[in-house]
């Protein structure tokens, strides 16, 4: 039995992929910073073990990583993410959210790599995937503004490229899920009803990682596949 790592699993995209991969007959083992409150995500059954961990708690991150020491982890997947005061401006630099942003968004995926990179290398699969942005992307930009978010997924993008040119032992990529209907955004953004929801994004990102080869580690991928410029 295949098993995957979810990062921020208790609702949009995690709870999504947690819920595609139990259906698959895939061992979950996904994360959240209150199991307590996460009831849709202990709903999915007992393919699902549920660890309470704040990604942004680095210790926290090496302690579960020494938990799950002994585990054979085909995909993890950096899942958990923030965005935090999208209005800032550089008049009013907002110095506490920049700061969060980089720890959750940029920070805790390479803490969850180190932590879980002897799990995922033994593996079948050996995929390390994080889950980034288009905003992420300079060269791809065509307006501005969302600088706490925008650049603290540029700097993914650079640490993720960083961290599979130093173990090829394993395929990293990151993956951007374009827009959809989650609670990050839906205060964000207009045409809301137009936009697809979790389950169609996660689905899509599931056939993309299966596909993924030791050639494509160290890529950007869209949801859809394209390969996406730094």
């Amino acid at each position: 039995m295949p098993t995957v790592f979810i990062t921020g699993a208790n609702r949009g995209l995690g709870l999504e992929f947690a819920r595609q991969y139990a259906q698959d007959g895939w061992r979950v083992l996904a994360t959240c910073r209150d199991p307590i409150r996460a009831d849709a995500l202990s709903a999915l059954g007992p393919a699902v073990t549920v660890y309470p961990l704040d990604v942004s708690d680095f210790a926290a991150v090496a302690a579960l990583g020494r938990e799950l020491g002994a585990e054979a982890i085909d995909v993890m997947i950096a899942n958990a993410g923030v965005m935090l005061n999208s209005s800032m401006s550089p008049a009013a630099i907002d110095t506490d959210a920049w700061m969060r942003s980089f720890q959750v968004n940029t920070m805790a995926p390479l803490a969850c790599a180190g932590a879980l990179l002897g799990s995922v290398a033994r593996s079948n699969e050996r995929k390390m995937i994080a889950i980034g942005s288009l905003v992420g992307s300079i060269g791809a930009a065509t307006q501005g503004g969302i600088y706490t978010y925008r650049s603290s997924k540029a700097a993914l993008n650079s640490v993720w490229r960083s961290f599979a040119l130093d173990h090829p032992e394993v395929i990293a990529a990151v993956l951007s899920p374009g827009r959809m209907r989650t609670d990050m955004i839906r205060n964000e953004t207009s045409g809301w009803d137009a936009l697809p929801p979790p389950e169609k994004t996660a689905s899509n990102l599931r056939i993309l990682i299966a596909r993924l080869t030791q050639a494509d580690s160290g890529g950007f991928f869209h949801h859809n596949g394209k390969t996406l410029p730094w």
